[in-house]
């Protein structure tokens, strides 16, 4: 039904080194960066926490457990690697006996690094960007071939694909959207209304989400493979970097200035999350750039048209992202140290890709 993430075309091509990650819950560092500080004064505790080997929503039902609270009432911003060494932000509503909720949540696994009040609870993608440090061991294939392919990243950027963690194990989020919503034989609608009752929203949420990001890998891919995913085109959408902010050209005109703008990643391509095109949407791609879209969602009509009758509305996401402050250093000959952030919204895992093939 579907090509795995690890079977799309490359930034350069298929990586022929090799090395291992996660041998350690310390080889897989991320800290969370909000971009603001919480208020200090406010109904609502924020919690940062280090947390190895336990998912995000395990931490949220600890918390909820613990608290008292309900857990639709605890807050977060993003999901965090469970096989990793990951500090991120918590919020849950200010009770009488904070400190011994913070005491008890505590465990091997999970320490509390501080806390604060803030007015309003921590929603999902308040935080700004990410903090990694991560150790390939066991590196196969030269010091000078793994370098080579950090510059290439570097000057180029990466290809912008949802990671693996998006589609759960063996694309089974994409497949359960298949089977939940999209009916070969009988009428969409119908499938839809039989199974509303056996899928809760947060888990049709997740379906719907791996499918639109499974349609947007498939247009990127190919448009590596055409060697344009950095080059404009008629009818391209573009996004100024680092921001939500979507144009089209005015005129073709200008199209050797917006070539200058994408070599100084001052603006991206934009590619498509697949949904319904209202009347009111201005940044809908057109000619060659709309060609593209089309014909490699041609392959996939039925995730496509699912999404639209279940109401998804089309929306955008850059082709591409750019490391911040990517640095690498070599603390023997086989093992590889790389630190860089990235803004919420990027994988790591679209980065390493690019570097090597894990075994």
């Amino acid at each position: 039904m579907a090509r795995k993430v690890e079977r799309l075309n490359y930034l350069k091509s298929r990586p022929k080194i090799s090395g291992k990650i996660k041998l350690d819950f310390a080889d897989f560092e991320v800290q969370e960066d909000l971009g603001f500080s919480p208020s200090g004064c406010g109904d609502h505790i924020f919690v940062s926490v280090t947390k190895k080997g336990l998912t995000t929503t395990d931490v949220a039902k600890k918390i909820s457990e613990v608290s008292g609270h309900k857990f639709s009432s605890i807050g977060y911003s993003g999901m965090k690697d469970k096989n990793g060494e990951c500090t991120q932000w918590f919020s849950f509503p200010l009770t009488d006996d904070v400190e011994k909720i913070l005491s008890s949540i505590e465990s091997a696994n999970l320490s509390v690094v501080k806390s604060q009040l803030n007015e309003r609870k921590l929603k999902i993608g308040s935080h700004q960007r990410n903090f990694f440090k991560i150790t390939i061991r066991n590196c196969v294939g030269g010091q000078d071939n793994f370098e080579d392919r950090l510059l290439a990243i570097r000057e180029h950027g990466v290809p912008n694909y949802f990671g693996t963690q998006r589609f759960g194990h063996e694309m089974q989020n994409v497949a359960a959207f298949y089977e939940s919503i999209i009916s070969e034989e009988n009428s969409v609608l119908t499938t839809i209304n039989a199974n509303r009752n056996k899928v809760n929203y947060k888990t049709r949420g997740i379906q719907i989400s791996a499918a639109r990001a499974f349609l947007f890998n498939q247009v990127l891919s190919t448009r590596l493979s055409m060697k344009n995913w950095t080059t404009y085109l008629p009818g391209d959408v573009l996004n100024l970097d680092g921001t939500e902010s979507y144009f089209l050209l005015g005129s073709d005109d200008e199209r050797e200035k917006t070539q200058r703008r994408l070599d100084m990643f001052d603006i991206n391509i934009s590619g498509p999350l697949a949904g319904i095109i209202n009347s009111k949407n201005k940044y809908v791609t057109r000619s060659k750039a709309a060609d593209i879209e089309l014909g490699s969602f041609s392959k996939f009509e039925e995730l496509l048209n699912g999404l639209q009758r279940v109401n998804v509305m089309a929306s955008r996401r850059p082709l591409r992202f750019r490391a911040e402050n990517l640095q690498w250093s070599w603390i023997d000959r086989n093992t590889l140290v790389i630190k860089f952030s990235l803004r919420k919204g990027c994988y790591a895992t679209s980065l390493l890709r690019e570097v090597c093939l894990f075994d």
